[in-house]
């Protein structure tokens, strides 16, 4: 498959000067993920869930201090800080603090520098029970919004048999997603050694080392949140061979997460809080084009380093765009009309649920003996407190806003 727009090639890109550090890079992502399978331990934690007692994001009158990655996962948390849908709330907020990796955005929300993040649904289960964090997700983020991008010459799951595979953790619906996927095909996923015929290597990498080590051939593929499947597109490395939202539909991938303390001690703060962040969901389903203006590098608050013309392909995607995915398979489920990246708050049940029983069976790596333990109906009332997503939506008139149905119920539907 071909990549869908007319853009500049890699040598007007002057590929050497971008790649050249990727080894060190490569790195650098293994002592994160070291340090934060430390965080999310309940030794690790206790430093930091000791200095958050003293932290300003702990104060008693706090404002909202927002922590984020520079990926779209992000998106309705920006948003409505740059919209002034916070402000509206009666909210006092300080600008979005930036962070380059996972380990330094939990090690901040741990410590109390930040009292609101994004974080991967599946990283929020390892949080509150491996390190024993007193968080609660209060509101999911955004739904689907990643894919598998691959090399150019790779057609099908089976040509992954061999190879490495990069994922941005092992706690991440991207994880999930792709085991259930390589499984359908036979192929073993596997952590350590080099992967036999019938196996696929998995490795963690940050996002932002993703495309320079696909670029070096030194992996096959990775399966990552947007902007960076479009990204692979734009600059003729790779294409994308399966979208997440065509296998499990209307996932969650990023939630929002924010300290138990507040929810309870600060009820309404935290209602303006997931407020804010429901109307910015609403306001970008009518307005994507401007929500990648906003996100981009070219906006006044330089929010991430992404160019408007990358965040408009997922966020604003061609028509022809869809029938040509539909024609090279990464989209089966026509059916589903699902968006690149969609939004919308309420965190299902059966979505927490489900993803507590897939965890149990896929693979790993570091501390994960306290899966076995994980009772799904459990978790999806002690991790989740939706009351402040409901209220939020249905002041703006209800789950119909997004197209959903008004229930708050739905089933999970999950194919190959």
């Amino acid at each position: 498959m071909q990549p869908r727009l007319p853009i500049k090639s890699l040598n007007a890109m002057k590929k050497n000067d971008l790649f050249q550090n990727e080894p060190v890079a490569t790195q650098e992502a293994r002592r994160q993920f070291l340090k934060l399978s430390t965080l999310f331990t309940a030794a690790g934690a206790l430093p930091l869930l000791n200095l958050h007692k003293q932290a300003p994001a702990a104060q008693a009158d706090a404002p909202l201090r927002i922590g984020y990655l520079p990926i779209t996962d992000a998106t309705p948390l920006l948003v409505a800080h740059n919209n002034g849908i916070f402000e509206e709330q009666g909210i006092q907020v300080e600008k979005p603090r930036l962070f380059r990796s996972w380990a330094q955005l939990v090690e901040a929300f741990l410590a109390g520098q930040v009292n609101a993040v994004h974080l991967l649904s599946p990283m929020t289960i390892w949080a509150r029970y491996g390190s024993q964090s007193k968080a609660k997700v209060v509101a999911w983020n955004h739904m689907s919004g990643s894919g598998l991008t691959v090399q150019p010459d790779i057609n099908d799951l089976s040509d992954l048999g061999g190879t490495t595979v990069a994922i941005p953790f092992w706690y991440s619906i991207h994880n999930v997603v792709l085991q259930h996927l390589l499984k359908s095909k036979g192929l073993e996923p596997i952590a350590d050694g080099e992967p036999g015929p019938g196996q696929v290597k998995l490795v963690v990498m940050a996002p932002s080392d993703m495309l320079p080590a696909l670029a070096n051939r030194r992996i096959s593929g990775y399966i990552v949140a947007e902007p960076f499947n479009a990204a692979a597109e734009q600059l003729k490395v790779g294409k994308i061979l399966r979208f997440t939202g065509d296998v499990w539909k209307d996932h969650a991938c990023c939630v929002v997460l924010m300290h138990e303390e507040d929810t309870v001690n600060r009820p309404q703060w935290s209602q303006a809080v997931v407020n804010g962040i429901v109307q910015a969901q609403a306001w970008i389903q009518d307005n994507r084009e401007e929500t990648a203006r906003i996100m981009s590098k070219e906006h006044d608050q330089r929010y991430t380093p992404h160019a408007y013309e990358t965040l408009a392909q997922v966020l604003v995607p061609a028509k022809m765009d869809r029938a040509l995915y539909e024609k090279d398979g990464a989209i089966v489920n026509t059916k589903w009309e699902e968006k690149r990246i969609d939004f919308q708050p309420y965190p299902f049940p059966s979505y927490t649920e489900e993803l507590v029983r897939r965890l149990k069976d896929t693979l790993v790596s570091g501390r994960n003996d306290f899966l076995a333990e994980l009772d799904p109906a459990f978790v999806a009332k002690d991790l989740v407190d939706d009351r402040f997503a409901r209220k939020a939506i249905e002041s703006i008139g209800g789950l119909p806003v997004f197209g959903l149905q008004p229930d708050y119920e739905r089933q999970e539907i999950i194919t190959v």
